[in-house]
């Protein structure tokens, strides 16, 4: 596991999306970045559950978006393209707690739907649909919502820390190869590694890491003050420690008292 730590800069102000909120918290707001099967669900879901944390899986919205519009046959590209027709599916797409309150399952019109998003049709189809404008503006405020409600929260995307979450108390990249990103969604499956389904994959994932990160909208790049966190050749609790890790330390961090206030500590009265 390689960690490379985050540009330096000024991190006195937190004015911004966040502001008036992070400070009455107890825990962090942590974005969490990556592309696709890096992990970011399972293991954000695996380090909330360590901390106490919350958990938003936001790609779920995503998911469960294309496949509705899919079950709808509602047009995302082209001339017949109706932007206006998918951004109308939103309110009937909720994300659902389990029962460690992880927002970790999707719901549409009260139905449960969390394994049906995660099929071949909606692996192919959704960054299509993620890229339509109108969809991410329409789900921008949900999400920062559910970070601005008390207590710590894990935010796992591909644009928390750069678009819909600037102001986090911390941003972790989470990422890995391509080809060990295909590795884990075909053991995932039970796939065979020599089988026509894992060359699918790899190709698949090849072509959405070019679609998301050359998009016009928040394209997928990790934010400048992130920690980048490469995982190949990891165990799933190698990256999970790490992650947590990182949590923990930015905690120490947020509650050490300041130089200033160290130094008038010291001086004698």
């Amino acid at each position: 596991m390689t960690r490379i730590p985050p540009d330096s800069g000024s991190s006195d102000s937190r004015a911004g999306i966040l502001d008036g909120v992070t400070h009455h918290r107890v825990g962090l707001v942590v974005a969490l970045d990556g592309p696709g099967s890096s992990g970011k669900s399972s293991v954000g879901a695996a380090a909330a559950l360590r901390l106490g944390y919350r958990f938003c899986d936001t790609g779920l919205l995503y998911r469960a978006a294309t496949w509705l519009a899919l079950k709808r046959r509602v047009r995302v590209e082209g001339e017949s393209a109706d932007p206006a027709a998918l951004v109308a599916l939103v309110p009937e797409i909720e994300l659902v707690p389990d029962e460690n309150g992880r927002l970790a399952h999707v719901s549409v019109d009260g139905e449960d739907v969390t394994t049906e998003v995660h099929t071949p049709r909606v692996d192919e189809a959704v960054s299509a649909v993620s890229r339509v404008p109108e969809l991410r503006a329409a789900l921008l405020e949900r999400q920062r919502s559910l970070a601005a409600e008390p207590g710590g929260i894990i935010m796992a995307g591909r644009d928390i820390g750069t678009v819909v979450l600037p102001d986090a108390d911390l941003k972790i990249f989470l990422d890995a190869s391509v080809e060990e990103r295909a590795r884990r969604r075909t053991e995932e499956r039970d796939l065979r590694p020599d089988s026509q389904e894992a060359r699918y994959i790899l190709a698949q994932l090849r072509r959405r890491d070019e679609l998301d990160s050359k998009r016009d909208v928040a394209p997928l790049r990790p934010a400048a003050d992130a920690v980048h966190i490469v995982t190949d050749g990891n165990a799933f609790e190698e990256t999970v420690d790490a992650v947590v890790e990182t949590i923990r330390a930015a905690e120490r961090e947020e509650t050490a008292p300041s130089p200033a206030a160290q130094s008038r500590a010291a001086t004698p009265r």
